[in-house]
Protein backbone atom coordinates (compact mmCIF):
# COMPACT_ATOMS: atom_id res chain seq x y z
CA UNK A 1 0.00 0.00 0.00
CA UNK A 2 2.79 2.78 0.89
CA UNK A 3 4.74 1.48 -2.65
CA UNK A 4 1.29 2.43 -4.16
CA UNK A 5 0.69 5.51 -2.60
CA UNK A 6 4.37 6.55 -3.03
CA UNK A 7 4.57 5.88 -6.59
CA UNK A 8 0.97 7.83 -7.27
CA UNK A 9 2.35 10.42 -5.21
CA UNK A 10 5.43 11.06 -7.27
CA UNK A 11 3.73 10.67 -10.90
CA UNK A 12 0.92 12.75 -9.80
CA UNK A 13 3.75 15.67 -9.38
CA UNK A 14 5.50 14.76 -12.19
CA UNK A 15 1.83 15.33 -13.52
CA UNK A 16 1.20 18.51 -11.85
CA UNK A 17 4.15 20.32 -13.08
CA UNK A 18 3.76 19.55 -16.59
CA UNK A 19 0.26 20.89 -17.13
CA UNK A 20 1.01 23.71 -14.86
CA UNK A 21 3.88 24.69 -17.63
CA UNK A 22 1.38 24.26 -20.51
CA UNK A 23 -1.19 26.24 -18.85
CA UNK A 24 1.23 28.91 -17.87
CA UNK A 25 2.65 29.00 -21.76
CA UNK A 26 -0.82 29.83 -22.98
CA UNK A 27 -1.27 33.65 -24.08
CA UNK A 28 -2.41 36.61 -22.59
CA UNK A 29 -6.65 36.74 -22.62
CA UNK A 30 -7.18 38.88 -26.32
CA UNK A 31 -9.47 40.99 -24.24
CA UNK A 32 -6.95 42.91 -22.12
CA UNK A 33 -4.76 44.28 -25.78
CA UNK A 34 -6.04 46.71 -27.43
CA UNK A 35 -6.66 46.92 -31.33
CA UNK A 36 -4.02 49.22 -32.08
CA UNK A 37 -1.80 47.05 -29.95
CA UNK A 38 -2.59 44.00 -32.17
CA UNK A 39 -2.01 45.46 -34.93
CA UNK A 40 1.44 46.71 -34.11
CA UNK A 41 1.90 43.23 -32.69
CA UNK A 42 1.00 41.59 -35.56
CA UNK A 43 4.10 43.03 -37.40
CA UNK A 44 6.91 41.69 -35.21
CA UNK A 45 7.95 38.28 -35.75
CA UNK A 46 6.80 35.68 -33.19
CA UNK A 47 10.25 34.47 -32.23
CA UNK A 48 11.21 38.15 -31.36
CA UNK A 49 8.50 38.85 -28.84
CA UNK A 50 9.50 35.31 -27.21
CA UNK A 51 13.20 35.58 -24.72
CA UNK A 52 13.88 31.39 -24.57
CA UNK A 53 16.18 30.93 -21.16
CA UNK A 54 19.50 29.67 -21.86
CA UNK A 55 22.13 27.16 -20.35
CA UNK A 56 19.92 25.67 -17.86
CA UNK A 57 22.62 22.65 -18.13
CA UNK A 58 25.82 23.24 -19.36
CA UNK A 59 25.46 19.79 -21.29
CA UNK A 60 23.18 17.78 -22.63
CA UNK A 61 24.28 15.44 -19.49
CA UNK A 62 24.17 16.55 -15.61
CA UNK A 63 25.71 13.69 -14.84
CA UNK A 64 24.19 10.37 -15.88
CA UNK A 65 20.74 11.35 -16.93
CA UNK A 66 20.17 13.22 -19.65
CA UNK A 67 19.44 17.05 -18.72
CA UNK A 68 16.76 19.60 -20.78
CA UNK A 69 19.76 20.54 -22.92
CA UNK A 70 19.85 19.60 -26.48
CA UNK A 71 22.79 20.08 -29.24
CA UNK A 72 21.91 22.80 -31.18
CA UNK A 73 20.39 22.79 -35.04
CA UNK A 74 23.18 21.25 -37.11
CA UNK A 75 25.71 21.12 -34.57
CA UNK A 76 27.64 17.31 -33.83
CA UNK A 77 28.48 16.48 -30.80
CA UNK A 78 31.54 13.41 -29.92
CA UNK A 79 31.59 12.47 -26.36
CA UNK A 80 33.77 10.19 -24.36
CA UNK A 81 32.09 9.09 -20.93
CA UNK A 82 34.93 7.32 -18.67
CA UNK A 83 35.06 5.30 -15.60
CA UNK A 84 37.30 3.65 -13.50
CA UNK A 85 36.62 0.55 -11.04
CA UNK A 86 35.41 0.70 -7.18
CA UNK A 87 37.73 2.79 -5.02
CA UNK A 88 37.17 0.05 -2.78
CA UNK A 89 39.10 -2.52 -4.90
CA UNK A 90 42.41 -0.61 -2.97
CA UNK A 91 45.97 -0.46 -3.68
CA UNK A 92 46.25 -3.66 -5.54
CA UNK A 93 44.25 -2.29 -7.98
CA UNK A 94 45.21 1.59 -7.43
CA UNK A 95 41.98 2.05 -6.31
CA UNK A 96 40.42 1.37 -9.69
CA UNK A 97 42.39 3.17 -11.85
CA UNK A 98 43.60 -0.13 -13.25
CA UNK A 99 40.32 -0.73 -14.84
CA UNK A 100 38.30 1.22 -17.27
CA UNK A 101 35.11 1.36 -18.02
CA UNK A 102 33.57 3.93 -21.42
CA UNK A 103 30.88 4.86 -23.83
CA UNK A 104 31.97 7.32 -26.78
CA UNK A 105 28.92 8.04 -29.40
CA UNK A 106 27.57 10.73 -31.52
CA UNK A 107 25.15 13.30 -30.86
CA UNK A 108 23.24 15.81 -33.63
CA UNK A 109 20.82 18.41 -33.19
CA UNK A 110 18.58 17.75 -36.04
CA UNK A 111 16.37 20.79 -35.06
CA UNK A 112 16.85 22.86 -31.95
CA UNK A 113 14.14 21.32 -30.55
CA UNK A 114 14.95 17.55 -31.64
CA UNK A 115 18.34 15.71 -31.35
CA UNK A 116 19.17 12.01 -31.68
CA UNK A 117 22.21 9.70 -30.50
CA UNK A 118 23.81 6.83 -30.71
CA UNK A 119 27.03 5.14 -28.84
CA UNK A 120 28.89 1.51 -27.99
CA UNK A 121 29.84 1.52 -24.13
CA UNK A 122 31.90 -1.58 -22.98
CA UNK A 123 29.47 -2.36 -20.28
CA UNK A 124 27.65 -5.58 -21.31
CA UNK A 125 28.62 -4.69 -25.14
CA UNK A 126 25.92 -2.28 -25.24
CA UNK A 127 24.95 -0.46 -28.44
CA UNK A 128 22.15 2.25 -27.82
CA UNK A 129 20.54 5.06 -29.46
CA UNK A 130 18.43 7.34 -28.62
CA UNK A 131 15.86 10.76 -29.59
CA UNK A 132 14.90 13.58 -27.17
CA UNK A 133 12.36 16.60 -28.76
CA UNK A 134 11.65 19.42 -26.48
CA UNK A 135 8.30 20.01 -25.48
CA UNK A 136 8.04 23.06 -23.93
CA UNK A 137 10.83 26.09 -23.79
CA UNK A 138 11.30 28.20 -20.49
CA UNK A 139 10.71 31.54 -21.53
CA UNK A 140 9.16 35.11 -20.60
CA UNK A 141 7.87 37.91 -23.34
CA UNK A 142 4.80 37.37 -25.36
CA UNK A 143 3.96 33.97 -22.99
CA UNK A 144 5.31 33.48 -19.47
CA UNK A 145 6.45 29.75 -19.71
CA UNK A 146 8.29 28.61 -16.39
CA UNK A 147 9.57 25.06 -16.93
CA UNK A 148 11.03 23.65 -19.68
CA UNK A 149 9.99 20.39 -20.73
CA UNK A 150 11.45 17.62 -22.79
CA UNK A 151 10.67 13.95 -24.22
CA UNK A 152 13.67 11.11 -24.30
CA UNK A 153 13.46 7.64 -25.51
CA UNK A 154 16.25 5.66 -25.80
CA UNK A 155 16.38 1.68 -26.83
CA UNK A 156 19.40 -0.40 -25.75
CA UNK A 157 20.92 -3.77 -27.32
CA UNK A 158 23.58 -5.62 -24.79
CA UNK A 159 25.52 -8.41 -27.05
CA UNK A 160 27.69 -10.38 -24.54
CA UNK A 161 27.66 -13.96 -25.67
CA UNK A 162 25.07 -15.98 -23.76
CA UNK A 163 25.36 -17.70 -20.63
CA UNK A 164 23.65 -20.47 -22.13
CA UNK A 165 23.95 -20.78 -25.91
CA UNK A 166 22.55 -23.96 -26.34
CA UNK A 167 18.82 -23.34 -24.63
CA UNK A 168 16.75 -21.00 -27.32
CA UNK A 169 17.91 -17.25 -27.14
CA UNK A 170 16.47 -14.85 -28.87
CA UNK A 171 17.51 -11.48 -30.11
CA UNK A 172 14.49 -9.41 -28.78
CA UNK A 173 15.93 -10.69 -25.19
CA UNK A 174 18.58 -8.46 -25.92
CA UNK A 175 16.70 -4.81 -26.16
CA UNK A 176 16.22 -2.51 -22.80
CA UNK A 177 14.13 0.55 -23.78
CA UNK A 178 13.88 3.87 -21.39
CA UNK A 179 11.26 6.56 -21.51
CA UNK A 180 11.62 9.37 -19.41
CA UNK A 181 10.30 13.38 -19.17
CA UNK A 182 12.86 15.97 -18.39
CA UNK A 183 11.19 18.62 -16.48
CA UNK A 184 13.71 21.53 -15.66
CA UNK A 185 13.48 25.06 -14.13
CA UNK A 186 16.16 27.48 -14.47
CA UNK A 187 15.84 29.70 -11.59
CA UNK A 188 18.00 31.99 -11.44
CA UNK A 189 21.60 32.48 -13.86
CA UNK A 190 23.52 30.06 -11.32
CA UNK A 191 20.59 27.30 -10.03
CA UNK A 192 19.32 24.81 -12.06
CA UNK A 193 17.03 21.77 -10.56
CA UNK A 194 15.12 18.86 -13.22
CA UNK A 195 12.70 16.17 -11.95
CA UNK A 196 12.65 12.89 -14.14
CA UNK A 197 9.60 10.54 -14.27
CA UNK A 198 10.98 7.87 -15.49
CA UNK A 199 9.73 3.87 -17.32
CA UNK A 200 11.97 1.15 -18.22
CA UNK A 201 11.16 -1.67 -19.99
CA UNK A 202 13.64 -5.26 -20.63
CA UNK A 203 12.42 -7.47 -22.89
CA UNK A 204 14.50 -10.35 -20.47
CA UNK A 205 14.11 -10.29 -16.44
CA UNK A 206 16.03 -12.44 -14.11
CA UNK A 207 13.51 -14.15 -12.54
CA UNK A 208 9.31 -13.82 -12.81
CA UNK A 209 9.23 -11.54 -9.49
CA UNK A 210 11.09 -9.36 -11.39
CA UNK A 211 9.15 -6.55 -13.46
CA UNK A 212 9.71 -5.84 -16.84
CA UNK A 213 8.63 -2.17 -16.44
CA UNK A 214 10.58 -0.06 -13.80
CA UNK A 215 9.66 2.80 -12.57
CA UNK A 216 11.68 5.58 -11.04
CA UNK A 217 12.16 8.68 -10.11
CA UNK A 218 15.32 11.20 -11.06
CA UNK A 219 16.56 14.39 -9.26
CA UNK A 220 19.26 16.34 -10.53
CA UNK A 221 20.48 20.00 -10.15
CA UNK A 222 23.58 22.25 -11.62
CA UNK A 223 24.55 25.49 -8.98
CA UNK A 224 27.38 27.66 -11.06
CA UNK A 225 29.94 29.19 -9.58
CA UNK A 226 31.66 30.90 -11.53
CA UNK A 227 31.24 31.70 -15.75
CA UNK A 228 33.07 28.49 -16.50
CA UNK A 229 32.72 26.16 -13.28
CA UNK A 230 29.76 24.38 -11.81
CA UNK A 231 29.24 21.85 -9.22
CA UNK A 232 26.33 19.07 -10.36
CA UNK A 233 24.35 16.24 -8.77
CA UNK A 234 21.82 13.59 -9.18
CA UNK A 235 19.65 11.06 -7.49
CA UNK A 236 17.40 8.52 -8.50
CA UNK A 237 14.73 6.93 -6.68
CA UNK A 238 13.63 3.22 -8.20
CA UNK A 239 10.32 2.53 -6.23
CA UNK A 240 10.58 -0.66 -4.14
CA UNK A 241 9.13 -3.97 -5.08
CA UNK A 242 10.43 -4.24 -8.84
CA UNK A 243 13.79 -5.96 -8.53
CA UNK A 244 14.53 -8.54 -6.49
CA UNK A 245 18.64 -8.82 -7.18
CA UNK A 246 20.67 -6.64 -5.21
CA UNK A 247 20.66 -2.96 -6.28
CA UNK A 248 21.22 0.58 -4.84
CA UNK A 249 19.45 3.97 -6.03
CA UNK A 250 22.34 5.69 -8.14
CA UNK A 251 24.06 9.02 -6.84
CA UNK A 252 26.49 10.96 -8.57
CA UNK A 253 28.18 14.31 -7.33
CA UNK A 254 30.50 16.16 -9.55
CA UNK A 255 32.24 19.64 -11.59
CA UNK A 256 31.49 21.16 -14.92
CA UNK A 257 34.11 22.82 -16.43
CA UNK A 258 34.11 24.81 -19.91
CA UNK A 259 37.26 25.28 -22.17
CA UNK A 260 36.59 26.58 -25.27
CA UNK A 261 34.59 24.10 -27.50
CA UNK A 262 35.47 21.12 -24.60
CA UNK A 263 33.69 20.61 -21.30
CA UNK A 264 34.74 18.38 -18.63
CA UNK A 265 32.41 16.62 -16.03
CA UNK A 266 34.86 15.05 -13.25
CA UNK A 267 32.55 12.95 -11.12
CA UNK A 268 31.91 10.39 -8.20
CA UNK A 269 29.33 7.43 -8.65
CA UNK A 270 28.05 3.98 -7.70
CA UNK A 271 27.07 3.75 -10.86
CA UNK A 272 28.86 1.28 -13.22
CA UNK A 273 27.17 1.40 -16.44
CA UNK A 274 26.03 4.63 -18.72
CA UNK A 275 23.40 3.72 -20.32
CA UNK A 276 19.72 4.35 -18.81
CA UNK A 277 18.79 0.55 -17.92
CA UNK A 278 22.05 0.21 -16.46
CA UNK A 279 22.34 3.16 -13.93
CA UNK A 280 18.85 3.15 -12.70
CA UNK A 281 18.47 -0.42 -12.33
CA UNK A 282 21.57 -2.00 -12.00
CA UNK A 283 23.98 0.24 -9.78
CA UNK A 284 25.27 -2.48 -6.96
CA UNK A 285 27.78 -0.07 -5.12
CA UNK A 286 27.50 1.70 -2.07
CA UNK A 287 29.16 5.17 -1.14
CA UNK A 288 29.07 3.91 2.99
CA UNK A 289 31.69 1.45 2.14
CA UNK A 290 33.66 3.43 -0.72
CA UNK A 291 31.44 1.49 -3.82
CA UNK A 292 32.38 4.74 -6.09
CA UNK A 293 33.43 5.27 -9.20
CA UNK A 294 35.52 8.23 -9.82
CA UNK A 295 34.81 9.28 -14.05
CA UNK A 296 34.86 12.11 -16.66
CA UNK A 297 32.64 12.73 -19.34
CA UNK A 298 34.14 14.71 -22.40
CA UNK A 299 32.50 16.73 -25.02
CA UNK A 300 33.36 18.32 -28.11
CA UNK A 301 31.03 20.23 -30.49
CA UNK A 302 31.60 20.55 -33.78
CA UNK A 303 29.14 22.53 -36.31
CA UNK A 304 28.24 20.51 -39.42
CA UNK A 305 25.81 22.77 -40.49
CA UNK A 306 25.40 26.30 -40.16
CA UNK A 307 21.83 27.66 -40.54
CA UNK A 308 22.69 31.00 -40.41
CA UNK A 309 24.95 31.00 -42.71
CA UNK A 310 23.37 32.28 -46.18
CA UNK A 311 24.34 30.66 -49.50
CA UNK A 312 24.69 33.56 -51.22
CA UNK A 313 27.46 35.34 -49.23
Amino acid sequence: MNQRILSKGLISLALLLFFQAIAFAQPADSTQVSSGDEDLLSLLDPEEEQTYTSATFKTTRIINMHSVENAAAGVMDFRISHRFGFINTGAYDLFGLDQALMRFGLEYGITDRLMVGMGRSNVNKAYDSFLKYKIIRQGSGKRNVPLSVSYFASVVCNTVKWADPNRDNYFSSRLQYTHQLLIARKFNNDLSLQLTPTLVHKNLVPTLQDKNDILAMGFGGRYKLTQRFSVNGEYIYVLPNQITSTYYNSLSLGVDIETGGHVFQLHLTNSTSMLEPGFITESVGQWKNGGIHFGFNVSRVFTVKDKRANPED
